[in-house]
């Protein structure tokens, strides 16, 4: 099925689609909630306007940031913690930095991007240092019994 897109601009809209046959350059969002409207789906979302995608974006970080926080910090207050949560996690992060350096670096200003690399690796040594701790906690255990 071909896909058609359209673009309406607020200012200059009139009441009639217009259709657009050269892809739009900017941010590819697919929305998570899913309104019904008569006769129309959204699929697809393209962000065209900068400062709205450098916003859109800054909030998607500090969300997923935040989550691997409230991760970390509820590992820390279980004692009987499993690590393979805490390398799942690891390998998310991992694969959500490479993300902000491949697709996010074309959006964001660098400086935003380096102060966002330096808190995942943070994140990152604290996720390591936590595997450590509880290999060492398993090695003992093993070697007790």
């Amino acid at each position: 099925m071909k896909s058609i897109e359209y673009l309406v601009n607020k200012s200059e809209y009139d009441g009639n689609l217009i259709y657009m046959s050269e892809s739009l350059d900017g941010f590819k969002v697919r929305p998570k909630k899913t309104l019904k409207y008569d006769g129309i789906k959204v699929s697809n979302l393209v962000l065209i306007n900068p400062s709205f995608i450098d916003k859109v974006l800054k909030r998607k970080t500090k969300i997923k940031l935040e989550h691997y926080l409230k991760l970390i910090i509820d590992q820390m207050d279980e004692d009987d913690s499993d690590p393979t949560d805490l390398r799942n996690a690891l390998n998310d992060l991992t694969r959500y930095k490479s993300i902000i350096k491949n697709n996010y670096s074309k959006y964001l200003e660098q400086k935003y991007i380096k102060l966002l690399l330096n808190k995942i690796s943070i994140i990152e040594g604290e996720l390591k240092s936590r595997i450590l701790y509880y290999d060492n906690i398993y090695e003992r255990n093993e070697r007790l019994r």
